[in-house]
């Protein structure tokens, strides 16, 4: 039944655009809930750590078993209002019972996942490197919308990318296992030394360890050589972004940032083109 989408490179391409869309909704729901099911567990330990009384606090939703619901008046949604884009079309934008708002991020993490997706397809093809390109692509897409609305790098996905990058290496899905492992050291230890050298030099925290094991992860997929160019093009596009958002919300330039999508960003296109970012520059600096 799958044999079309091996043959015929647009059928899979644009199969992978509707499995986006598919997979887009549930990443919406690990953004929202994740956070807040960790949080949930580290109060829980905390007070079993120092042998607190335990007071009555229900667990939020869970990501898988739980239907999604209104997060203003906890309407459950039918199955005609799950359908992703065009539910956020049909609906207006807004809930079917409450009539409340529902946040673009629905709409736009679909969108973004289905175009990601179709274009690893394209990139890699329907096997097995197309498909874990996708599951590469879903994780930063998760790891980005977290770090957005709360500043987190989850180890509960930080870690599984690190690890399924260091595996593929082991037949060189992308990168060689030598280049995995240095480029995973050299990504954590890279980030790392940057982070203490600025907390010794101004008493406060640049950045959360989330990104050194972000960075690591990007490295065991990408690659040694890829660490200075996903450094660099994720400075500048976070330079640019940063400016832009902080102008945009009329703040000034002690508000943090997070850095992680920026290092995602980079990261990808760095997975998807394969190019020695670094090189070229050279090569076009030097030459014109």
């Amino acid at each position: 039944m799958l044999e079309p989408l091996f043959d015929d490179p647009r059928a899979a391409i644009l199969a992978a655009f509707a499995f986006g869309l598919l997979l887009g909704s549930f990443l919406n729901v690990v953004i929202l809930r994740l956070p807040r099911r960790l949080e949930w567990r580290w109060k829980r330990d905390s007070r079993e750590l120092l042998n607190l009384s335990e007071p009555y606090e229900p667990a939020p939703p869970g990501i898988v078993i739980e239907a999604s619901h209104c997060p203003q008046c906890g309407h459950k949604l039918a199955a005609w209002e799950n359908i992703p884009l065009l539910s956020f079309v049909a609906l207006r934008g807004r809930c079917r019972s409450c009539k409340a708002a529902i946040s673009w991020q629905y709409p736009a993490v679909e969108l973004l996942t289905g175009l990601l997706f179709a274009t690893c397809v394209w990139r890699f093809g329907a096997g097995w490197e197309g498909g874990l390109a996708l599951v590469f692509t879903a994780i930063l897409i998760a790891l980005s919308g977290i770090d957005l609305r709360t500043q987190l790098l989850p180890d509960e996905l930080t870690y599984p990318l690190l690890w399924l990058g260091l595996l593929a290496s082991i037949v060189t899905m992308f990168v060689d296992p030598v280049s995995a492992i240095v480029g995973a050291a050299v990504g954590y230890l890279s980030l790392w030394s940057v982070y203490w050298l600025f907390k010794l030099a101004t008493g406060k925290e640049g950045m959360g360890y989330g990104d050194f094991k972000l960075l690591a992860a990007l490295g065991a997929w990408c690659g040694i050589k890829a660490i200075l160019p996903i450094l660099l093009l994720s400075s500048l596009v976070g330079a640019v972004i940063g400016t832009i958002w902080l102008f945009a919300k009329g703040r000034d330039r002690a508000t943090p940032i997070p850095f992680g999508p920026f290092l995602a960003i980079a990261g990808w296109l760095q997975f998807i083109s394969g190019a020695d970012w670094l090189a070229e520059y050279m090569n076009w600096a030097l030459h014109g």
